[in-house]
């Protein structure tokens, strides 16, 4: 098959949405399927770029660092992207290049399947507290746009209950998304490297540690967990919480942690590359996170990976994943999490035996699992026949805009009417919602 991927963020970019396509395209390949990726061009691109990647062009984004927003797209790509004769053309995004891969999708013929990565609804206080775009509005934009696609792909029970519940009524598949575990295995480090870091942070070999990895959001719900320290230290006087990743809520947890007198136990590492991350997560005796907001959880699938016992809010978006007592620990009510903590760093045995539980989990989550599902999804689209209707393309393809929300996704009317502005207002907030966690 000829496989057309369309993103509004890729590498070097460094988030779960990109080492998803990643992983996505190089497992796909293995099976001899043809992967082309459509992405904004980035400053930061290689002068040798990977083969089939293809750059629109793009523009940065005002006062928001790093991020790129898809323009027009030069004739001669479309030239290319005809010629390429794609099977199936596969969404990573609601906006600029979802609109592209739309657009080519239409005037083509070609079936779209779109993977949902985000509950935006859970993100909207990014713009003006809520305010000009609201959670309702959220909904019905998740809604439109799924409702479009020929399927949807989530990868959770819990994503697809949420699609469900805003109206969509496009075929969903899940397809939990795969997890290349051999980067994340403990053996792949050595005990005098993981030394070495711990000394560059100032934590000695035996320095119990609670990891929180991601990015630095306040829909993560770090707060929750830095607000079980102070109780922990009663019981452990040498514990520190180490917060490795960065983001927007980094100033207001520096300032939590003085509020909380901890400042001492906190450790903010930065971000790291993503070749670094497997040598991170064997920092901690624990990994810690309280966020409800995930529509998978990789992070805390990366951590079982790593062979680190996971505490855990219970959540359903890893019920697959995490079983209390069984497979990590779970709790409802914050005011458990001191002591869930205290055992799990003091209990030797509750740490092997999670952490091996934890490992053999991730089995189920394989590169080859992820991949062989999207591709049997992929199959059976073609084998049904099911492609959508041509129309004729606008003279000019625009990416953005309401243009091609009218053309394409045929939104309701009263979202066509207002189809640019929230458009333009979600756009605002893609940053902050394409990295997890």
């Amino acid at each position: 098959m000829n496989i057309g991927i369309f993103s509004d963020t890729y590498f070097p970019q460094i988030n779960g949405v990109a080492t998803s396509i990643r992983t996505l395209a190089r497992g796909l390949e293995k099976e001899g399927h043809n992967v082309y990726i459509f992405t904004p061009w980035d400053p930061r691109t290689p002068e040798i770029d990977e083969p089939n990647v293809f750059r629109i062009p793009s523009m940065p984004f005002l006062f928001v660092k790093n991020f790129r927003a898809g323009l027009l797209c030069p004739p001669h790509l479309l030239r290319k992207i005809h010629a390429l004769n794609l099977d199936v053309i596969h969404t990573q995004t609601e906006f600029s290049l979802g609109f592209f891969g739309k657009f080519i999708s239409t005037t083509q013929g070609i079936p779209l399947v779109h993977t949902y990565h985000t509950m935006y609804e859970d993100y909207v206080h990014y713009i003006a507290g809520g305010h000009i775009i609201t959670s309702e509005m959220a909904r019905d934009f998740s809604k439109v746009f799924c409702n479009a696609t020929t399927d949807v792909i989530v990868p959770t029970q819990k994503t697809k209950d949420l699609l469900l519940s805003y109206g969509v009524t496009a075929p969903i598949s899940i397809i939990p998304t795969g997890i290349d575990t051999t980067h994340f295995k403990r053996d792949n480090f050595s005990r005098e490297e993981i030394l070495e870091l711990r000394q560059s942070l100032g934590l000695s070999a035996n320095t119990p540690v609670v990891l929180s990895l991601g990015r630095i959001a306040k829909e993560k719900s770090i707060d929750v967990v830095m607000e079980a320290i102070p109780e922990l230290l009663k019981k452990l006087p040498d514990v520190k919480m180490v917060i490795v990743g960065e983001g927007p809520e980094r100033e207001n947890l520096e300032a939590l942690a003085k509020t909380l007198k901890i400042e001492d136990h906190v450790i903010f590492t930065g971000g790291k590359p993503w070749t670094e991350i497997g040598k991170y997560y064997q920092l901690g005796n624990v990994f810690c996170s309280a966020s409800i907001t995930e529509t998978q959880g990789l992070t805390f699938a990366e951590a079982m990976a790593a062979g680190v016992p996971v505490v855990a809010q219970k959540d359903p978006c890893i019920d697959n994943i995490i079983s209390h007592n069984q497979t990590g620990l779970l709790f409802e009510d914050r005011e458990m999490l001191p002591e869930l903590l205290y055992q799990v760093l003091t209990d030797t045995a509750l740490q092997e035996r999670l952490s091996v539980a934890a490992m053999e989990t991730m089995k189920d989550l394989s590169v080859e699992k992820f991949c062989s599902g999207v591709g049997a999804l992929y199959e059976k689209i073609l084998l049904s026949g099911d492609r959508p209707e041509k129309i004729s393309a606008p003279i000019i393809p625009l990416v953005l805009g309401a243009r091609v929300a009218k053309r394409i996704t045929k939104y309701p009317k009263r979202l066509v009417e207002n189809g640019f502005h929230h458009t333009h207002q979600f756009t605002k907030i893609l940053p902050y919602i394409n990295k997890h966690r």
